[in-house]
């Protein structure tokens, strides 16, 4: 991502003679007032500021109460080289004080080293990726119709970090980052939104090809991280108590994308809420896979219906009761059609009647393995405690 520089001053000549000197390391916009440069600080919330005037001090202590949630670097300039004037200017809030005239190898080198360390500064220091505010900004840079946007998410990974611990995450990680960015360009953007949820910007005729790659490559090297016994099972057994245990898939990849090639999007909040759509289609695919966002889809129409429908299949009619009572009272509906959660009793013929649904069963036998080879996500033994099949709804319906 390229930083974003924002000169506000009135003069003619020199912000663009600043301009020239910085266009190849950084975007410059040139601003002749505050006023004029609010609409550019909200918007683009620009890595660094020069300004120049006779009220500097005034307009460093308003650019810093105005950027307080951004935190810019403020480089003041001005024809002074008095100690004080410097000092009023360091004390109102600027993090530097250029005097003029200046050398342009001292000026270029100064701006050019204040934005490698804000750069610095936002990267995640384990992944040495920008940082989800980084990231943020990113996408409220873009400012024309050719660009796209994918949301990766590394499905099933908290399962993996639980089971195989937090090294081996860290090393799944780092694989899917050196695998993604081996995929993109040097005018690509690549950065965090969360500990499994990576943001990448590039230019939308090349976007369906770096999601294929990713999602083709990841599953490639996916049964490398898994033990033997795993591999030829197919899937994990979850840790749990004596009895009770879980089954969970492989990592893989969810992959939503959007571009600004049919849609123009108003502001931030419609392309995160269609990209959280995309992504959200693509989390149902049992591989790695991408939902590509296309013009019938409306931002508002792209995310998915949250489904807190709960299926009960079971002979016991009291416990039935019960279930059903005690689920409706924690807000679930109770409902055989289309449910996100079936709870199944014994009958393991009927696991895969019920779709993309995440199943519990329950069973007196203890065959942990072979009820959850059979498909079901969770196996609890007879009797169980309510309190502990609730728990394992809301980690189903809301993981």
């Amino acid at each position: 991502m390229q930083s974003v520089t924002l000169i506000i001053d009135s003069r003619r000549e020199l912000p663009a003679k600043y301009k020239k000197l910085l266009d190849n390391s950084t975007q410059v916009i040139i601003e002749k007032n505050i006023l004029s440069a609010m609409k550019v600080i909200q918007s683009l919330e620009p890595d660094l500021i020069i300004i120049s005037g006779d009220n500097l001090v005034d307009d460093c202590r308003k650019i810093r109460a105005l950027t307080y949630n951004m935190r810019p670097i403020i480089v003041g300039m001005s024809k002074s080289a008095e100690l004080d004037d410097k000092l009023q200017v360091l004390d109102a809030g600027a993090d530097d004080f250029i005097s003029e005239p200046v050398n342009p190898e001292e000026f270029k080198a100064r701006i050019n080293a204040h934005l490698r360390r804000e750069y610095e500064s936002c990267l995640d220091y384990k992944k040495l990726l920008p940082d989800k505010n980084c990231s943020m900004r990113a996408l409220k840079r873009i400012s024309s119709k050719n660009w796209a946007a994918l949301l990766v998410s590394i499905e099933n990974f908290q399962n993996y970090k639980d089971t195989y611990t937090e090294l081996a995450s860290d090393k799944l990680v780092q694989t899917f980052i050196a695998i993604t960015q081996s995929a993109l360009g040097e005018n690509d953007y690549f950065g965090l939104l969360s500990g499994n949820e990576f943001l990448i910007i590039t230019d939308p005729l090349k976007s369906e090809r770096v999601a294929n790659y990713l999602a083709f490559t990841f599953d490639a090297v996916v049964p490398k991280f898994y033990s033997v016994q795993d591999n030829a099972r197919g899937f994990v057994i979850m840790q749990g108590d004596e009895f009770a245990g879980r089954r969970s898939g492989f990592v893989r990849l969810a992959i939503g994308v959007v571009t600004g090639e049919f849609v123009q999007y108003e502001n931030l909040q419609q392309i995160l809420n269609v990209l959280a759509g995309t992504n959200r289609l693509a989390k149902n695919m049992s591989k790695s896979g991408f939902i590509i966002e296309r013009p019938r889809i409306s931002a508002n129409a792209a995310a998915s219906e949250f489904n807190n429908r709960i299926a009960i299949i079971e002979k016991d009619e009291a416990l039935t009761t019960l279930l059903t009572t005690i689920l409706q009272l924690q807000g679930y509906e109770i409902s055989d059609k289309n449910p996100a959660v079936v709870i199944l009793d014994e009958d393991l013929a009927r696991i895969n009647d019920f779709g993309s649904a995440k199943i519990i069963v329950t069973s007196i036998s203890h065959d942990k393995e072979r009820i959850l080879a059979a498909g079901a996500d969770i196996y609890l033994p007879k009797p169980y405690e309510v309190s502990q099949l609730v728990r394992w709804v809301e980690q189903l319906i809301d993981p």
